[in-house]
């Protein structure tokens, strides 16, 4: 590992105008002066991945993932070569890299693509030539020679990604937040920052919802021991947060964090015959289109029959229920419905794997504020219940002052309203 290599991540915000990139480049420029070697992982400029995959749309209702991947792959692309002109007008001798330059090799799913092998010679050989390397993040190159995408957040496993490949000593994600929050301050004004997080609790924050930190990133982390750090581009001297190995030696809080996530729907089969090899007939084809299933619960048979529901996220919904019309004709499933105003809250914490009695406060507290709970789940050191969406921001709240996180509101929220105001040119 490289004492003297960091890799930084810059999000769409941070990067969203003119003035945003300049300020980036300030704040390489002064880690630069340090004698630290820097490789730098941006995304696109705020709002124009959604931009570009709109006029996709306009054009065809279903337009071609191979296509998709080659014009949403632009937006990167963009945001680093305006840093790079920024630092080499400071001075700084800097070179812009796509993907495919920098030698991220994919395979061929594309929209979501998995990173198979980073060849870092070329990366090697700029480092030592003393440049600062910009990269586009979010994309890389299959066998075939075509743009691939690692779908949305993929600029945070890029930069991991890359962090691992060249022995990095940390990757720094830079974004419009100063660290991880033990809830989203928007729902909860209290909500305070977290200094030290571990891996296990930051990827069950990520897969519930927590948007700081895409999974992917972090299970790579977790996998090569690669300390994170999360930190506001908008903000000078913030610690941020700091994702690493567990402290065995340290007391854990009970709960370190409490997930919304509304992105969330759920199918239900109706009348399945309960006999061997129907759920795999259920799950086979989602897991075949890629798409990931969360939660799953199956009824008590009655006269052979059973229901079955599982939750997935909502954007894959309406591909996942023409799958499921299929299925259903094929198993002899009487029904299929679907509900996609539901939401998922998540407690979090390593403590949990210590005490006792969590799940009963969170069944308490939401009876107590006559909340229903339509599906549950449990990992050792978490619990996630299914409720009305209706109700999530209530649930929420009530969670947070249940478990007693309160922290100092108002800093946070000040600065979520600045990132706000930032707009693509």
């Amino acid at each position: 590992m490289s004492k003297s290599l960091i890799v930084q991540k810059y999000g769409g915000t941070s990067v969203g105008t003119l003035e945003r990139i300049e300020h980036v480049a300030d704040r390489i420029t002064k880690t630069r002066k340090t004698g630290t070697d820097i490789v730098v992982v941006v995304s696109a400029m705020a709002g124009e991945t959604d931009k570009l995959l709109k006029m996709a749309c306009r054009l065809s209702k279903n337009p071609a993932r191979r296509e998709i991947d080659l014009l949403l792959s632009s937006g990167e692309r963009i945001s680093a070569a305006l840093l790079t002109i920024a630092l080499q007008a400071r001075g700084i001798p800097a070179l812009s890299m796509t993907g495919r330059q920098i030698g991220l090799q994919t395979d061929s799913t594309h929209t979501r693509a998995r990173i198979k092998n980073i060849d870092t010679q070329r990366a090697r050989k700029m480092l030592r030539e003393n440049h600062v390397i910009v990269v586009a993040g979010f994309q890389g190159i299959n066998p075939e020679g075509d743009v691939t995408t690692l779908g949305r957040g993929g600029s945070d496993t890029s930069a991991v990604a890359l962090a691992i490949a060249l022995g990095a000593r940390q990757c720094e994600i830079y974004t419009d937040v100063d660290g991880v929050y033990t809830c989203d301050p928007r729902i909860v004004p209290q909500a305070r920052r977290l200094d030290v997080v571990s891996y296990d609790e930051m990827l069950e924050m990520a897969s519930l919802g927590a948007k700081v930190l895409q999974i992917r990133c972090v299970e790579f982390a977790h996998k090569y021991k690669m300390p994170l750090i999360v930190k506001s581009s908008f903000e000078e001297g913030d610690k941020g947060t700091l994702i690493c190995e567990e402290d065995a030696n340290m007391e854990q809080p009970v709960v370190s964090g409490i997930m919304c996530d509304k992105n969330q729907a759920k199918i239900t089969l109706k009348e399945v015959p309960d006999q061997p090899g129907i759920a795999a007939n259920i799950f086979a084809p989602l897991a075949h289109a890629s798409i990931s299933v969360d939660m799953i619960i199956q009824n008590v048979s009655e006269q052979g029959h059973t229901d079955m529901s599982f939750t997935l996220q909502r954007e894959d919904l309406r591909e996942a229920m023409v799958i499921m019309d299929k299925v259903a004709k094929k198993i002899h499933a009487t029904h299929v419905s679907s509900d996609a105003k539901i939401a998922k809250i998540s407690i979090v914490g390593a403590g949990m794997r210590s005490h006792s009695g969590v799940a009963a406060q969170i069944f308490k507290t939401l009876s107590a504020h006559k909340i229903n709970i339509l599906m549950i789940s449990t990992s050792e050191i978490k619990v996630s219940c299914i409720i009305e969406q209706k109700n999530s921001k209530l649930a929420v709240n009530a969670l947070h002052d249940a478990f007693n996180m309160k922290g100092k509101p108002g800093k946070m929220n000040a600065k979520r309203k600045t990132a706000k105001k930032v707009k693509a040119v």
